[in-house]
């Protein structure tokens, strides 16, 4: 008897592996797969600008720090004494305007030179809709709680989204011909927009990224993983999401990362992995005696299992 329905995929042509340089862009989503990359170790840079719930938002990030287009006074804000821009998550902030800009101006020369070297792009698209500033006249990456009356609220129509795809491809194409831009939809679901609202929003960014993907998807580098499948119809049950209802728990992550990991992943990495995880819960342990002779052991042992595995991949750091 057959009880769920399974997402066909398939296996990378050019997986990811410990010589793979990554970049990972978009909503909150690219956290949790970035979480599970950086546990294992795996080379890359995650949301530079923090996250980036549209794909307007991605867009500016990756034409600006191309361009090398830096931040200015007038570009930033202050309230209640924190420094933001509308650019960026409200984690990427300051104390003071000069740190902001500096800050801002820093992470768009890390993601340049990321674009120019990296091997796989990931992009996670979570949100349709978006919010104009009327002030400045611009699409915000975030609000930051600024009040809800001076700004407009649009859906972005899929041809728009589309253009704006493609502007990615090509700049990053022009940079880097070589990369592979894995697209995805955040199965996270933006309830606060409406429940039909949601629905609205994902169906365009599917529609927008199939109309970008297809024809001679892979000829071009460009994938899509399908996450946010995978959440609606392998785990469409409510004992994978958070406490919320809205965010994917940990055991849907586990499950969606285990999928992304057979499909993108060369099998030649996981037993290095392996070694990994080993340590990552060997660094995790509480010993009921530190002085133990036992512990001490154990001490030594994991000390020499760092030091064997940074021996093969120095950029490992634990």
């Amino acid at each position: 008897m057959k009880l769920q329905t399974t997402v066909p995929l398939e296996k990378a042509d050019d997986p990811i592996d410990y010589h793979s340089n990554l970049l990972l862009m978009g909503s909150c989503f690219v956290e949790n797969m970035g979480g599970k990359l950086d546990y294992f170790k795996f080379q890359q840079l995650q949301n530079s600008f923090g996250i980036l719930f549209h794909p307007l938002a991605i867009e500016n990030l990756v034409q600006r720090s191309l361009e090398d287009s830096q931040y200015k006074e007038a570009e930033v804000f202050e309230r209640d004494g924190i420094w933001y821009c509308f650019d960026a998550h409200s984690e990427v902030r300051a104390n003071s305007q000069e740190a902001l800009l500096q800050n801002l101006n820093q992470q768009l020369h890390e993601t340049r030179l990321r674009l120019q070297n990296a091997t796989h792009i990931i992009i996670t698209l979570g949100t349709a809709w978006v919010y104009w500033h009327k002030t400045t006249n611009k699409i915000v990456a975030n609000c930051h709680k600024v009040p809800q009356k001076e700004f407009s609220k649009e859906l972005l129509p899929i041809d728009n989204i589309a253009v704006s795809l493609e502007n990615v491809v090509k700049m990053v194409g022009n940079v880097n011909p070589d990369a592979q831009l894995i697209f995805t939809v955040s199965p996270v679901r933006h309830l606060k927009d409406g429940f039909v609202e949601n629905q609205q929003s994902k169906a365009h960014l599917i529609s927008a990224l199939h109309k970008v993907l297809s024809p001679r998807a892979r000829s071009r580098g460009l994938y899509y993983f399908p996450a946010y499948e995978i959440m609606m119809d392998e785990l469409r049950d409510y004992r994978f999401y958070g406490k919320d209802l809205v965010h994917p728990n940990e055991l849907a992550v586990e499950y969606i990362w285990e999928k992304f990991k057979s499909v993108w992943i060369d099998a030649d990495c996981f037993p290095v992995m392996d070694e990994v995880d080993s340590i990552q819960k060997g660094l995790l342990h509480r010993p009921f005696n530190p002085d133990s002779e036992a512990h001490q052991k154990f001490e030594t042992s994991l000390r020499s299992k760092i030091t064997y595995l940074q021996e093969r991949y120095p950029f490992m750091k634990f």
